[in-house]
């Protein structure tokens, strides 16, 4: 069981974790698919959606605007398709307008009272600018891809954010949505972690790699598993 008392920071994944990810990703891509002629069930289309990512997230890094502009076009290679240029940048310009989970801004206004919150985010900073309102809290800090230069599993994004609030690993406690990206890389570090085990229409993975660790925590636990994943748990 988990001491929260011996927390000072807790750093969060937003996208997936904080906002409702795979809506806004269905809302963007569905359309652009649609005009095409083209149609994959949701598991098909996010397991796609998660390959097309992370290729574009290897080697040299770009920006996350252009990783969807990439994600975008390499759907149309995958199902024969050619996206126009206003259809690539659907994905990205459509960030703004998802929308946090249900839970999301009342528990972060709660754990707001007793830690600094951080978000640690695979984004770039423009996108996260039109999301941040939304999330209706003050940030400590807001560490992102753009700053780092790298994407989560990245370790030099979690030793970015370790060097600019000032904490060692044991001070932080980091919650996310993707066991690939979060979980591990955290634990290695030296972090706790929290695994917020949303819902999806690929259950425990969504539109992520595959991996497997054991968080110290996952939200709701496996004891509950009739209830919907909430950060409320932790406050």
């Amino acid at each position: 069981m988990l001491d929260f008392t011996r927390y000072r920071f807790l750093t969060f994944d937003c996208y997936g974790t904080l906002i409702d990810w795979e809506s806004g990703i269905f809302s963007a891509l569905r359309p652009v698919l649609a005009r095409h002629g083209k149609s994959i069930d949701d598991q098909q289309l996010l397991e796609l959606y998660g390959d097309l990512e992370l290729e574009a997230e290897s080697g040299e890094y770009r920006s996350y605007r252009d990783v969807l502009r990439m994600v975008v076009r390499g759907f149309g290679e995958r199902l024969r398709f050619t996206p126009s240029q206003q259809e690539q940048d659907s994905l990205p310009n459509s960030i703004s307008s998802w929308n946090p989970w249900p839970d999301t801004v009342a528990a972060l206004q709660s754990l707001g009272r007793n830690y600094q919150l951080v978000i640690l985010s695979n984004i770039d900073d423009d996108l996260f600018a039109g999301s941040r309102p939304k999330l209706q809290v003050t940030f400590r800090d807001v560490i992102t891809a753009q700053q780092a230069a790298c994407y989560k599993p990245c370790r030099r994004m979690f030793e970015l954010a370790l060097e600019r609030i000032g904490a060692s690993p044991t001070d932080v406690l980091h919650v996310g949505q993707s066991v690939y990206h979060d979980v591990i890389p955290a634990k290695l570090i030296g972090m706790s972690t929290v695994w917020v085990n949303r819902p999806s229409a690929r259950p425990g993975v969504g539109a992520v790699m595959a991996a497997s660790a054991t968080p110290d925590l996952e939200a709701p636990g496996k004891r509950k598993p009739q209830r919907r994943a909430s950060l409320l748990d932790m406050c």
